[in-house]
């Protein structure tokens, strides 16, 4: 019939073409392998042989079989199907490829939480969830990455002191048995119909499937991007530090850089720009950059290049007049001598103007600008809003913050009605300001009417309003246990122009201020004003996102939470998020550690070292991952850092 001799066409015809593509490509291959003129001119008369003579052993009923070389044969079905049905329209495509998970496929009774990321915040979030958590709600993570990766290790990576596996943990080992995980970005948030449109990551080889995800309850926590400040060059020269491809990235290209460097012929000043790796950022990150990388060249590279090393140059560069700005001055003090012992150059009081091929040009605060050649730079400073963020900011009212979006103080997303929360990087918590209330407070804490305010009735009143404005508590505190010290230049500007301020600034910083000293209204709405100016941001820190996971996870699992105001009840005693500091530590080369640790202080050395080391491997999310941190310490002692470039 006719159905049939349309499909045996399009069949032979088919053959036809592959088999000539096929003679084709053979052709082309016999030339570029120097195979001889007569083989490839046969190669290309059978290219423009016809297909029957090509084919003489098959039959009409019997189609030539010749594999495709770059795409699959087209089997009978396919080819019935393109007879059969018209081509669709560009919008019938785009509606059919999304398989929708809407709230047909939803649990029965049981509020659908949608979490994005797999990063600290997130995973903190699900594996604090008791086991029994699908029993309440009916749980989903969407990822693009399908693993957890151990940051504060990153740099150890990057140098062959730790191997990748040992820092990664498979999402799925903290999903089973609680919830669902799929491999996806998140492309779209639909916030009124509550509603993502997520993709198959395209970088993996293969097309990008899409889908539509409904939710009840949305938990944000897709982190920060990398913030190249405007400066020209950045992207496109700069090994970025946020991922364990960049780590792995900048691995290779050190490999690079010493294997090039050691070839014969090459001149002195490109040797020596090759040797030359450049970090820009002084915190966490670019000091432990640093420091894994002298550990390396001089631990490892020393033996393997004798001659080169002599030419290697490390240097930080950072925009204040000391690294790790956010510690204890005496940890930077510490810091900058162990790198000068080192031979690790500091660049400081200086910024990036822009960077070139192997070159960033250096601007100081005399306006000199000095250029840096490099064999590898490192851009380890700034954080930027994801473009998620971003877009979910535009659909929400009273969004503008410029890195991340705005949080009540337990964590749900301004505007949504209840149904979204931010966490980690993503996040800010929205403080309100006292300044606004100063004549409110003032008039409540002034009981006896006398127009000032005593110390006394100043802590009462900043305790009392602590409820209200949370970062006032630190300050009542303050002056019940620890007296008016910490307060230096805040209370003694508010007390300016009184005799006791006048007392205080010969005394030295506040230590003869006493219960007689007294600050009028107008006073204290300077002084509320200096404590508002210094409410900043929680710090984009893994400690930040871990703590905040952790405490939407109880509250999950304590309250009835479906995601609308209307039918949500929260206990009326359950806390507000409060971020307890517990320390900060970073690697400084040398089997050398910083500790900055709010009770105890200061704490370096290479005491500091090993417990750096213990608290690092016992941090690790699995004992898995624990026993793999802790054979990659003793594997690097006893055999040294693999520098192969695979």
């Amino acid at each position: 019939d006719t159905s049939t001799s349309l499909i045996r066409q399009q069949e032979r015809s088919t053959g036809s073409q592959l088999c000539t593509m096929q003679l084709n490509s053979q052709a082309r291959h016999a030339a570029c392998d120097g195979r001889t003129a007569k083989a490839a001119h046969r190669a290309t008369v059978m290219a423009h042989t016809p297909v029957a003579h090509a084919s003489v052993h098959h039959t009409e009923r019997s189609p030539v079989k010749i594999q495709p070389l770059m795409q699959p044969r087209t089997s009978r079905r396919q080819v019935r199907a393109r007879v059969a049905a018209p081509e669709k329209t560009m919008q019938q495509t785009e509606k059919s490829i999304y398989h929708s998970l809407d709230a047909s496929t939803k649990k029965i009774g049981k509020p659908r939480i949608v979490v994005l990321g797999s990063g600290w915040g997130s995973m903190a979030f699900v594996k604090s969830l008791p086991r029994n958590v699908s029993e309440k709600y009916e749980l989903v993570v969407v990822s693009p990455r399908n693993y957890f990766l151990y940051t504060p290790l990153l740099p150890a990576v990057a140098t062959g002191t730790m191997e990748e596996r040992s820092i990664v943990e498979p999402v799925r080992n903290f999903i089973v048995g609680k919830g669902e995980f799929y491999e996806a970005i998140c492309k779209d948030v639909d916030p009124v119909k509550k509603e993502l449109v997520c993709c198959f990551p395209s970088d993996s080889g293969f097309d990008e499937a899409c889908f539509k995800l409904s939710y009840d309850i949305l938990i944000v926590s897709v982190g920060s991007v990398n913030n190249t400040f405007g400066i020209k060059g950045v992207q496109q020269y700069c090994n970025f530090f946020k991922s364990i491809e960049d780590a792995n990235a900048l691995r290779s290209r050190v490999s690079e850089c010493f294997e090039r460097a050691s070839l014969p012929g090459i001149p002195a000043e490109e040797r020596k720009k090759l040797l030359s790796f450049v970090i820009v950022g002084g915190g966490p990150t670019g000091v432990e950059v640093a420091a894994e990388m002298y550990d390396m060249v001089f631990d490892d590279l020393r033996r393997l290049y004798p001659l080169l090393v002599d030419d290697v140059k490390i240097r930080i560069i950072e925009l204040m007049d000391h690294v790790l700005s956010t510690y204890d001055r005496a940890i930077s003090i510490y810091t900058a001598e162990q790198f000068k012992r080192a031979g690790v150059e500091l660049v400081l009081n200086s910024r990036v103007a822009s960077v070139g091929d192997g070159v960033v040009n250096v601007v100081n605060k005399a306006n000199e600008t000095t250029e840096i050649k490099f064999g590898a730079c490192v851009w380890a400073t700034g954080v930027a809003m994801n473009p998620l963020i971003k877009n979910l900011q535009s659909k929400l009212p009273g969004q503008s913050h410029f890195r991340s979006i705005l949080t009540d103080e337990r964590l749900c997303v301004s505007g949504s009605n209840g149904s979204i929360y931010a966490i980690g990087d993503a996040s800010t918590i929205d403080q309100p300001k006292a300044l606004q209330f100063a004549e409110q407070l003032f008039t409540e804490a002034d009981t006896d009417n006398d127009g000032v305010l005593a110390l006394e009735e100043l802590r009462m009143v900043l305790d009392k309003a602590s409820s209200k404005f949370s970062h006032l508590q630190e300050h009542a505190q303050f002056l019940e246990q620890k007296g008016m010290k910490r307060w230096g230049g805040i209370v003694l500007k508010a007390f300016r122009g009184s005799a006791a301020a006048s007392a205080a600034a010969n005394a030295g910083p506040l230590s003869t201020l006493n219960q007689e000293d007294t600050l009028t209204q107008e006073q204290f709405r300077e002084l509320l004003g200096k404590i508002d100016n210094g409410l900043r941001a929680l710090p984009a820190t893994a400690q930040v996102a871990k703590q905040q996971g952790d405490y939407l996870a109880h509250m999950f699992q304590h309250n009835i939470m479906t995601g609308d105001v209307e039918t949500t009840t929260i206990k009326a005693n359950q806390p507000s998020f409060k971020y307890g500091h517990k320390g900060s530590a970073a690697y400084v080369g040398q089997d050398k550690a910083v500790f900055d640790v709010p009770v105890l202080g200061p704490f370096t050395g290479t005491a500091a070292g090993v417990m750096w080391k213990s608290f690092e491997t016992y941090s690790q999310f699995s004992f898995r991952n624990q026993c793999l941190v802790a054979f990659d310490w003793v594997r690097t002692k006893l055999f040294g850092r693999d520098i192969s470039r695979v």
